[in-house]
């Protein structure tokens, strides 16, 4: 891990480095969020919909070409599926500060190269 007192003088392969380094260990990432839903069943006399407690189910919300999606996910697979979406949220974080760094060594060696250039 680089030592942030360094970030001022990092490299762009410093960053790509470091990104990888710190996303190694985060897959599976999805982004969206999970819901728990509950609804009335098709039966007439289903007695958990009569009493009020309907029936409950997970699902995934999402976005996918700028629309909504819903997935169901079996009880079994939530606790994967939360793992994955703070995999992702930890991952987008990730890509927010790699952002500004990246940009920043960029423009680092951009200027080096000028100044190697000229000298």
């Amino acid at each position: 891990m680089l030592d942030m007192k360094h970030v001022d003088s990092e490299s762009p392969w410093d960053v790509a480095y470091w990104l990888r380094s710190e996303t190694a260990t985060l897959w599976p990432a999805l982004l969206g969020s999970l819901s728990l839903r509950r609804s009335r069943c098709i039966r007439k006399n289903c007695v958990a919909c009569k009493s009020g407690e309907q029936h409950q189910s997970y699902v995934l919300y999402g976005r996918a070409n700028g629309r909504r999606v819903a997935v169901y996910v079996p009880e079994d697979l939530v606790p994967e599926v939360q793992r994955s979406l703070d995999n992702g949220r930890a991952l987008q974080d990730l890509l927010h500060q790699a952002a500004p760094r990246y940009i920043k060594a960029l423009k680092r060696a951009r200027s080096g190269a000028t100044k190697s250039d000229e000298g």
